[in-house]
């Protein structure tokens, strides 16, 4: 059986002018995680060193900010750009970031003025428009002795409230075609609450010519050609803008992966441990891997580096229980894409099996057989195939290709047998009656779970739910030898030997269900030594905490005194016998959903019949709403009740703790 991944710790002496090349290197490999979480920041490294880059630090950093803004202002999405093919950089990069980083500045700096023009301008004309309604002379305005005026420009969303305020009291007119140019008129009483009322608005009032009557329509004409101009120059800018961009996009995207990496680079490297000359790198790497890494940092350094590797049993932490060797799991790709089930639930054990082939295995077979159609898993099959070829791009969910592909295989097998094919028996029915010939008289379909007034149909259902329960006998007893196993590879006999999951617990459920079967099957009766095997596998498997503290060696047997232990292990008992039982019938719900999955199919069918049949548009109208209804909806049920029955009947049987999971360090946009 497959184990985990197979781990070395290695430990590198590095030289300060080889430490930037070495993370390089260990962030591209993607294959080395830290021992241990880095320095603080704030702590940083020894003195002299990380004063030593702090200035390439600075360069760098400033150099990345100012790209990651350029790119961000010229329209591209922040996480677009790929830093696979980036290095860190060197001085003709900087040089070239550079150049680069003076033109666009020098762009942004043409069109702040261009922009600042046009809004100039058109404030002027704006204002020219304004009090090119005032026919009549100001000074004549001024002179009226009862009437107080006041001209200027207040921002327009405040033009309705001045004007409710100061109705009754004053007349607001609108100068322009918006309102926040104005002229306001009223008494000479009221004058002063007027100016109060204004200042409150944010009025600005305007000098105003004593004779001046409007703008010439010739000053008016000159305003808007000067504006046109303006607009003209900005909308340029704006071509130029976009064709820096479209010119210009490889070479920023290139230089800002070169920049990012040299960001991530220098903040590893000052929470690393130093001396003034040599850094200390100490992790994780996969055993298989170890000598070509190894070599290659030879290489890379020219023999420069200090290198030691260690098996997990020599180094200190891991041996005293304070730190867990990290958790790789080496899959292809259909099994790999089930390693997130694993994972959600917990990391197994270094050194234990690897249970994701059962998870792959199981998982797909349930599926299939809850959500058995034809048609129905054929889609499930092409919408895998897209999404390999990111032809349906779902995020995250590209990666779980794979097991759409599984699913829609294995119900589109359990389709087969079952004769359905979107919800109708009649397509596959050459298919049944030229397999069924082979064995006897033709018949279809070749299993056949749709309701029937056929007496023989409850023998099927029986049948299902019969080949649901031995699937749970299955999944349940993988989940005991991996227990048993993984204890006596981690040298705990005693919970190997012992308890309800050890290899007591395991011979009473094989013997209980061995017995049922002979009693049922081959009509055996109960005999003594029957009962004899049951009850010293059940004792073993409840009473079991004496022996295996015997078998640890610890004292005293019953750490909570024996009245204590004997009501305890009378409820383990019941523990036991009631936990084997429901993790074995907990397995009817496949059948249970095998059946309602034909349910569901026949129904559709039935209003699908209801309002023309399939031929009518009414029926593809009830056949395709009906059927897409079934694959998202029960689609999602099916495969919670899967991962609910891998997780409590199949998980509980051996992930009693959790290990750490493998997280190499790598570049990250």
């Amino acid at each position: 059986m497959a184990r985990t991944t197979e781990m070395r710790l290695l430990e590198l002496m590095v030289l300060k002018d080889d430490i930037s090349s070495v993370i390089e290197y260990i962030g591209k490999c993607e294959n080395f995680q830290f021992q241990t979480k880095l320095k603080d920041t704030e702590a940083g490294a020894a003195g002299n060193a990380v004063e030593a880059s702090s200035e390439s630090l600075n360069i760098d950093s400033q150099f990345y900010d100012g790209l990651l803004k350029a790119y961000k202002e010229l329209g591209f999405d922040e996480a677009a750009y790929d830093i696979k093919n980036c290095s860190a950089p060197r001085d003709e990069d900087r040089k070239k970031a550079a150049d680069l980083m003076a033109a666009y500045t020098q762009l942004k700096t043409r069109m702040s003025e261009a922009a600042e023009e046009f809004a100039k301008v058109s404030d002027a004309y704006k204002e020219a428009m304004a009090f090119s309604n005032l026919q009549v002379s100001y000074s004549e305005l001024e002179h009226l002795s009862f009437l107080s005026l006041r001209i200027g420009r207040i921002p327009e969303e405040k033009f309705e409230d001045l004007k409710d305020r100061l109705e009754g009291s004053a007349v607001v007119i609108r100068l322009g075609n918006d309102s926040s140019h104005i002229l306001v008129a009223s008494s000479k009483k009221g004058r002063f609450a007027l100016d109060a009322e204004l200042k409150n608005h944010n009025f600005v009032e305007l000098e105003v010519p004593s004779d001046f009557k409007g703008v010439p329509e010739s000053a008016l004409k000159g305003l808007e050609e000067k504006k046109a101009q303006a607009q003209a120059a900005l909308d340029e800018l704006n071509i130029e803008k976009a064709n820096f961009a479209e010119t210009h996009r490889q070479q920023l995207e290139h230089l800002l992966g070169c920049f990012t990496i040299a960001v991530q680079i220098d903040e590893v490297t000052r929470r690393l441990e130093s001396t003034e000359l040599v850094y200390r790198i100490t992790g994780w790497i996969p055993a298989n891997e170890t000598e070509n890494y190894m070599k290659g940092l030879d290489e890379l350094t020219e023999s420069r580096i200090a290198i030691r590797a260690y098996e997990p049993y020599e180094v200190p932490s891991v041996m005293s229980g304070k730190e867990q060797v990290p958790v790789k799991l080496s899959h292809g790709k259909f099994v790999k894409s089930f390693e997130r089930m694993i994972f959600s639930y917990g990391s197994p054990v270094y050194g234990t099996i690897d249970p994701t082939p059962f998870v792959a295995v199981f998982f797909t077979i349930l599926f299939g057989i809850m959500f058995g159609d034809f048609g129905q898993g054929m889609f499930f099959v092409l919408f895998g195939i897209l999404m390999a070829c990111n032809v349906i791009k779902v995020g995250a969910w590209n990666k779980f290709a794979p097991i759409f592909m599984a699913i829609g295989i294995s119900s589109s097998i359990m389709g087969l047998l079952t004769g359905e094919f979107f919800g109708t028996e009649t397509v596959l029915e050459p298919f049944a009656e030229w397999v069924t010939g082979f064995f006897g008289t033709p018949h279809a379909p070749i299993l056949h779970l749709m309701p029937s007034a056929d007496p023989k149909s409850i023998y099927v259902m029986f049948g299902v739910f019969g080949v649901a329960v031995a699937i749970g006998f299955v999944i349940n007893t993988c989940g005991l030898l991996l227990n048993i196993i993984n204890n006596f590879a981690q040298k705990r006999f005693a919970e190997a030997l012992f308890g309800k999951n050890g290899l007591a617990g395991a011979v009473f459920f094989w013997y209980v269900i061995a017995l049922i079967l002979r009693v049922v099957l081959a009509k055996h009766s109960v005999a003594a030594y029957d009962i004899i095997i049951i009850a010293v596998s059940l004792f073993f498997a409840a009473f079991a905490e004496p022996f295996e503290r015997a078998m640890e060696g610890k004292k005293p047997l019953f750490e909570n005194g024996f009245g204590t232990y004997v009501i305890s292990s009378i409820v383990e008992i019941i523990e036991v016998i009631s936990g084997y039982l429901s993790n074995t019938i907990s397995f009817v719900r496949v059948g249970a959903f095998a059946l309602s999955h034909a349910v569901l199919n026949f129904t559709i069918l039935t209003l699908t019949n209801m309002v023309g049949g399939p031929g009518s548009v009414g029926g593809i109208i009830v056949l395709i709403a009906g059927n897409a209804l079934i694959i998202v909806l029960e689609g999602m049920i099916v495969a919670i009740q899967v991962i609910r029955l891998q997780y409590y009947e199949f998980f509980s049987k051996f992930f009693h703790e959790t290990g750490k999971e493998f997280k190499p360090f790598k570049f990250e946009i």
